[in-house]
């Protein structure tokens, strides 16, 4: 549409950009994900993953939002009426991803003012599991609403909603301005404080010292396609919604470039800092390293209060810094997930921004809450699990599959980057995208399902793997369908033309 809300600058897309690639992963999953995959030798295989498949669908999905102008659902329906579903998939597996990522958000926050006084005391595996998330005994039992999880949630979802309602330019833009170089700046002094430490040394030789004969490993190479495709926000409609946004001379595969690098560099960040603290810690406990390495909510809100707990004055300080990091790559993260369904519902709907953002935002926040419950965390942990490798990863490859061999888009979307991009792209775009990008998504598919068929994910009921795991990730696809069979509103279908034109 002609009226459609646009960024007030290419900085500031770049900022939205790069706010949702940099996330909670970036500071918790990376720098394990390196160690375990041949530490400074996993960078080889990343940056070849990065230039291969990242870099190539981050092209891609700016060029569909960019050229077709609309929603994942609506830039998808121009491309092929037969690809809306695949448009609203994404855009309903963000939807599930939204619900217990604002939970994260919120346990952040909590642990920011828990960092006054290092509220944790001497056992933080204890006073997260006990008394913040007062969690069930059993996995599979819901129990009932946690309230001091319960406040933060909804401190969460509001500032989200208020930032959406207040549209792309004045409240995603604006955020992300504030948010972004301030993230970068508290971490830089988290790195710049934990590389002095005793023993962070030891940490960092641990996460650096390449470890060349896991190269010929077939599971390094995927690990490294994994936290590319993970990291960088693709195959889940957010950067082909945000590219829609991007004014008619705009240089996409230069964005694209800044955006992978600069969310790559913020990932380097994350394992210095992570590793020299752990560094620390191993050193005062008297352990090797490899003992206290750990990743995801362990090592963002136990390890890290065992870490805190050790430091060598204001440690709250450093307690504050860290936690607040979380905050703030969470929330510029889940604002760009949340803005996905806003877009569709807005445009599917032909409804004003301000209903678009109310209804979805009042659904997710009821749903969110059940990860604020006493079984939330095993909820949470399900959930995760399966929306990202059977539900992000599965989308990413049909993506990939419909655009490169069914519809035979790619000469077009070639032709639309050149036109506006200072980088050119050639026959190695097209031939990532047709044959390195399926082939790799194709074979996690396979080894998800291989591991998964094995044995249950961490062991837990199948009672709960089947309704939290399997349905939700089969009612993302259902839902999609019913939703594409419903027709455009007609402002929509005679834009069409003169969007692409």
């Amino acid at each position: 549409m002609e009226n459609r809300q646009q960024w007030g600058s290419r900085y500031g897309f770049i900022m939205a950009a790069v706010g949702s690639a940099v996330g909670l992963g970036n500071i918790w999953r990376f720098p394990a994900v390196a160690y375990e995959n041949g530490g400074g030798a996993f960078f080889l295989p990343y940056l070849f993953a990065l230039l291969t498949a990242g870099i190539p669908i981050l092209i891609m999905e700016f060029t569909i939002g960019h050229k077709y102008r609309g929603s994942a659902p609506l830039s998808l329906f121009r491309i092929n009426k037969k690809a809306e579903w695949l448009g609203w998939w994404q855009v309903l597996i963000s939807f599930v991803i939204c619900t217990y990522y604002a939970v994260i958000v919120a346990w952040a926050i909590k642990y920011t003012i828990f960092s006054f006084g290092t509220q944790w005391g001497s056992d933080p595996g204890k006073f997260l599991f006990g008394k913040v998330l007062k969690l069930s005994d059993k996995p599979g039992e819901i129990g009932s609403l946690v309230p001091g999880v319960v406040i933060p949630l909804l401190f969460v979802w509001a500032v989200t909603l208020f930032v959406l309602y207040r549209g792309v330019s004045k409240g995603i833009e604006k955020l992300n301005k504030i948010f972004l170089p301030t993230l970068v700046v508290m971490f830089m002094i988290i790195v710049v404080r934990a590389v002095t430490l005793d023993g962070a040394t030891e940490g960092l030789n641990a996460f650096f010292k390449p470890n060349w004969d896991m190269i010929f490993n077939g599971k390094v190479w995927i690990a490294a396609y994994g936290q590319i495709f993970f990291s960088l926000s693709i195959g889940f409609a957010i950067m082909l919604t945000y590219s829609s946004y991007l004014p008619k001379k705009s240089d996409i595969s230069n964005n694209a470039f800044i955006t992978a690098f600069a969310n790559s560099g913020f990932e380097l960040l994350a394992g210095i800092g992570v590793f020299a603290a752990l560094g620390f810690m191993a050193k005062q406990q008297g352990v090797p390293i490899d003992e206290v390495v750990s990743s995801g909510i362990g090592l963002a809100f136990v390890v890290f209060p065992s870490i805190i707990n050790e430091f060598p004055g204001m440690n709250g300080l450093f307690g504050v810094l860290f936690f607040l990091s979380l905050v703030f790559a969470g929330m510029t993260s889940l604002i760009s997930i949340v803005e996905t369904f806003v877009a569709g519902v807005q445009e599917k709907f032909n409804v004003s921004r301000t209903k678009a953002v109310l209804t979805g935002g009042l659904v997710a926040t009821v749903i969110s809450l059940l990860f604020a419950t006493n079984g939330g965390l095993y909820l949470l942990d399900v959930v995760d699990y399966f929306i990202n490798n059977f539900g992000v990863v599965l989308a990413g490859l049909v993506e990939v599959l419909l655009i490169a061999w069914f519809f035979k888009e790619l000469n077009g979307l070639q032709s639309h980057t050149n036109e506006v991009s200072d980088i050119r792209i050639g026959s190695w775009w097209k031939v990532c995208i047709s044959f390195v990008t399926p082939l790799v998504l194709g074979y996690m598919m396979f080894d998800n399902i291989r591991q998964n068929v094995k044995q249950n994910y961490e062991s837990y009921p199948t009672s709960l793997i089947l309704y939290a795991g399997l349905f939700v990730v089969a009612a993302t696809i259902v839902i999609a369908i019913l939703l594409s069979i419903k027709g455009w509103n007609s402002s929509e279908k005679t834009s069409e033309k003169k969007e692409v034109a």
